[in-house]
């Protein structure tokens, strides 16, 4: 499974968040402590939000730990909000079309988890994008897959009826094929004035998924990082949280 975090508030220099910190994201990529795979080293990304209407993204398909470019350019950007990922493949190639996270214009979405039997319904789930949004289609994974849909499934106007009924029709779609694996889905979704975090299983074991304050702003994260006296909490699982510069607040995440 795949490590990410998000962070809104003041402005700050990305390192702070994703190098410095004990357990940082980066040190996740080479010795995650909460998930099936330790190592994520299949590409890394990370997309922030400037002073132009679009965000900024990066994406390389060096593990974390080694992307130079990626140290650089945390070093030097500074950001009220910005997200970040480091893959572990379960599917789609390791390339960069496939590494997280994926922007349709305000849009950033990152995902961790999987879609049960992708390979073998892949046509079926790629159906669900509409024409004019397949043109969009860079890679081959089940993450970019899913936000592509949802976006057709007006994820404009309700985000979390939008994920929700696109998670529904995989489900169906896995349910018909007889895949016996499970559908998980950990994604956040950001539009530059909001973060939407979500944590959901077919089988009730979602990866994990925790959010805390800190002075300058808010961060979800699939693992805590920092000082081991930190106060991290965690997302229950069926939960939408929303955090915005003002308030977090969480409601139930169904998916039918």
């Amino acid at each position: 499974m795949c490590r990410f975090l998000a962070y809104m508030g003041e402005p700050v220099f990305l390192d702070t968040l994703l190098i410095e910190p004990a357990s940082s994201l980066v040190s996740q990529s080479l010795a995650a402590r909460q998930a099936k795979t330790t190592v994520n080293g299949d590409g890394c990304g990370v997309g922030w939000y400037g002073a132009r209407p679009d965000p900024g993204i990066y994406r390389g398909t060096l593990p974390a730990w080694s992307d130079a470019n990626l140290a650089s350019l945390c070093r030097q950007v500074s950001a009220p909000m910005f997200l970040a990922h480091v893959r572990s493949a379960t599917s789609g190639e390791v390339s960069m079309a496939n590494c997280h996270p994926f922007a349709a214009g305000r849009h950033l979405f990152m995902h961790n988890g999987q879609i049960g039997g992708y390979d073998r319904i892949r046509r079926p789930v790629e159906a669900m994008i509409p024409d004019d949004l397949y043109a969009r289609r860079r890679g081959n994974g089940d993450s970019e897959a899913i936000f592509l849909a949802a976006l057709g499934h007006g994820l404009d106007a309700d985000p979390v009826a939008a994920i929700a009924r696109t998670l529904g029709n995989c489900l169906r779609i896995m349910q018909a094929d007889g895949v016996d694996q499970a559908l998980r889905f950990t994604a956040i979704l950001a539009d530059g004035e909001k973060l939407l975090a979500m944590r959901w299983a077919s089988d009730d074991r979602p990866p994990s998924l925790y959010w805390r304050r800190f002075t300058t702003g808010i961060a979800i994260a699939s693992e805590p990082f920092g000082d081991s006296g930190d106060t991290w909490q965690a997302v229950p699982p069926g939960t939408a949280l929303t955090a915005t510069q003002d308030d977090v607040s969480f409601a139930e995440f169904a998916v039918a």
